[in-house]
């Protein structure tokens, strides 16, 4: 089985848009797949709206994970990573930037023999498709990536060109052995993810994917965004400095009684359709 994991804070309505993505993807699949939504202390009505998406059209690949509060991004991965099912474990941002076709090609890669996948935009294949307004935001995103990648090369021992593309897949080893001892919640999980690797001396495949820009969004690499993931980069090098012991592991520490309620929903509902 291959798991996809779709951390998400408050997606509101286009979460009926991935619900529909997911749903096509998995009906033209031959391989066993599975995808979690991980609901990461969401405050908006998603848990109610996607239990409704799950009554109206149930499917037992699709799993819902809910908890409160919001933790941020690296916790969702986290907690989606350790519980999927799948020999493989794949995850990405749920407004899908990177289409079904890039998950694919993570995937591939893991089939092939990765152990860890990622998505790289500065790969020579890789392929970016804008509409000419949204030329500056790309231009003025690349520029802050680029920064953000020397200082994260400078700062850390990683040698991968992009460390921030939302898309990266594992081996369920791979996932069990790191996860429990990453500690990043917020957006420099990928920083420490990759950290983890190189510390466990981990080979990492970098894919080329193709970047679609279709909305402006909010850039993780803004002026207090980076001041945020410059902190988190030093508090990695702190915890992972080969002077020190690798970190042990943690328990999964989360509320799933919301959990437990979205999977009944979810479980009546394809009982009654059966």
């Amino acid at each position: 089985m291959i798991s996809l994991v779709l951390p998400a804070f408050n997606p509101g309505a286009s979460v009926d848009r991935t619900w529909e993505a997911v749903r096509e993807f998995l009906g033209r699949r031959t391989e066993s797949w599975e995808v979690l939504f991980v609901l990461d202390g969401c405050t908006d009505g998603s848990p109610e709206r996607i239990a409704g998406l799950m009554q109206a059209d149930p499917d037992p690949r699709i799993r819902i994970l809910h908890y409160l509060p919001n933790r941020g991004k690296g916790h969702a991965v986290r907690v989606g990573l350790r519980a999927a099912a799948g020999e493989y474990r794949i995850f990405t941002d749920i407004d899908l930037a990177y289409g079904f076709d890039d998950v694919s090609r993570i995937a591939d890669a893991l089939l092939a023999g990765a152990r860890v996948a990622i998505a790289s935009r500065e790969h020579p294949d890789s392929l970016v498709q804008l509409r000419p307004r949204h030329l500056g935001y790309a231009y003025r995103r690349r520029i802050q990536s680029g920064i953000f990648g020397g200082l994260a090369r400078m700062l850390l021992p990683i040698t991968q060109h992009d460390t921030q593309a939302g898309l990266k897949g594992m081996t369920a080893a791979v996932a069990d052995m790191l996860m429990p001892r990453l500690r990043c919640d917020g957006f420099g999980f990928d920083c420490e993810l990759l950290t983890a690797c190189t510390r466990y001396e981990i080979p990492v495949v970098e894919v080329p994917v193709c970047v679609r820009y279709d909305e402006e969004a909010a850039s993780t690499t803004s002026a207090g965004g980076t001041v945020r993931m410059l902190k988190e980069l030093w508090k990695i090098r702190k915890l992972w400095s080969a002077k020190k012991p690798r970190p042990e592991p943690l328990p999964l520490d989360v509320d799933v009684k919301s959990v437990e309620m979205l999977q009944t929903v979810g479980q009546k509902s394809a009982a009654k359709a059966a």
